[in-house]
């Protein structure tokens, strides 16, 4: 048996996928850093009440584009991206109760 045939035994199940290129990722690490200095000159430009809309937009983007690119969901079980949009749905909703806690239920 040849290292070919050992490398590749057992592997046939699995689709095969082309990876992105080095480019690729430095378009998408470019995005992100993009993503980032808008989040940071929200700290710098006062928008008001739009503040926290705007910043958990821009949070479930580099969110996904992250899970995505970087941990390769695209390619892998639709299961695993239906547990990171588990998580990121919780992770909003706790942290949309806990806003509300903070701005309608304290004594002021």
């Amino acid at each position: 048996m040849s290292t070919s045939e050992t490398t590749t035994e057992g592997h046939e199940d699995h689709e095969d996928h082309e990876h992105p290129s080095d480019q690729k990722y430095m378009q998408i690490a470019l995005l992100l850093a993009v993503i980032t200095a808008a989040e940071v000159a929200t700290y710098f430009v006062h928008i008001g009440a739009a503040l926290i809309p705007t910043l958990m937009v821009m949070m479930v983007v580099k969110f996904f584009i992250v899970a995505a690119w970087f941990m390769h969901l695209r390619f892998d079980s639709k299961m695993f991206t239906r547990f990171f949009v588990a998580g990121i749905v919780l992770a909003i909703s706790v942290y949309f109760i806990f806003l509300t806690v903070f701005e309608f239920w304290t004594k002021g």
